[in-house]
């Protein structure tokens, strides 16, 4: 499993750039990281626990299959925000994409029952006989919060919506085949641990492996390097999505 040390950047100044892979790293000192020092005059400073949480991102060990994107994060949802992309990929081909954002509100938020927020959406092509399943949307459901179980993660407060879209294609694009999505919209309160901290990084790496699951892709091994909390990815009982798209062929 690779690192994702450093490859996270706010790009407010509207370098978007493309995907990061593990190797990739920002300048510690750049001014468009939410995590850097700020004027101490500003109204709204970044506060050190959420420094920390977005450390945490910073130091999970990701599937060589993920590719991250920083991405600019919501700016009402928390007075603090910090947002990614991910897709799965195989060769040139995308599998599937979501977006996971950070939020913190160090005053506590009623709705969350805590100072931290998880926020995602999870999006993959099916084979179109998958929609005829009565029970996807659960079994979709089940994959998210057996994700962070798997690897022991304490959490509340999870809510969330699994949606199924079909397209058919008509006159000049009859030639297509008829397709698929599965979106996944959900949140979730990360239990924080004894620092006032939670441990974000876990949190991305079981969201990663719920996108690796929702792409088709078979469950990876426990990582013997990862620490407390990493948990196992062994899927023992699962099955994966049989996906619509497969990898270019070269």
């Amino acid at each position: 499993m690779a690192a994702a040390q450093g490859h996270f950047s706010d790009h407010s100044d509207g370098d978007r750039g493309t995907r990061k892979t593990a190797g990739d790293r920002v300048n510690p000192t750049d001014s468009t990281d939410p995590t850097n020092s700020v004027d101490p005059h500003e109204t709204n400073p970044v506060p050190a626990a959420f420094r920390r949480a977005v450390e945490g991102l910073r130091a999970a060990r990701l599937r060589p299959e993920i590719e991250v994107d920083p991405t600019r994060p919501p700016q009402r949802l928390a007075p603090h925000a910090y947002a990614l992309e991910a897709a799965v990929v195989a060769g040139e081909e995308d599998l599937a994409d979501g977006r996971l954002v950070l939020l913190h509100d160090p005053a506590g938020h009623e709705a969350w029952k805590g100072t931290f927020r998880l926020v995602t959406l999870v999006r993959a092509e099916l084979e179109p006989e998958m929609a005829a399943d009565p029970l996807l949307p659960e079994v979709c459901w089940s994959w998210l919060t057996g994700a962070l179980d798997a690897r022991g993660l304490a959490y509340g407060e999870a809510s969330g919506t699994v949606t199924m879209a079909g397209s058919h294609y008509f006159g000049g694009l009859a030639e297509r085949r008829p397709a698929t999505q599965i979106e996944i919209r959900a949140s979730w309160s990360p239990e924080a641990g004894p620092a006032g901290v939670p441990d974000t990084g876990a949190h991305l790496a079981a969201w990663c492996d719920l996108l690796c699951q929702v792409a088709g892709l078979p469950p990876a091994p426990a990582d013997p390097g990862a620490g407390p909390g990493a948990g196992t990815t062994s899927g023992a009982g699962v099955v994966s999505l049989p996906q619509r798209r497969g990898p270019q062929q070269a």
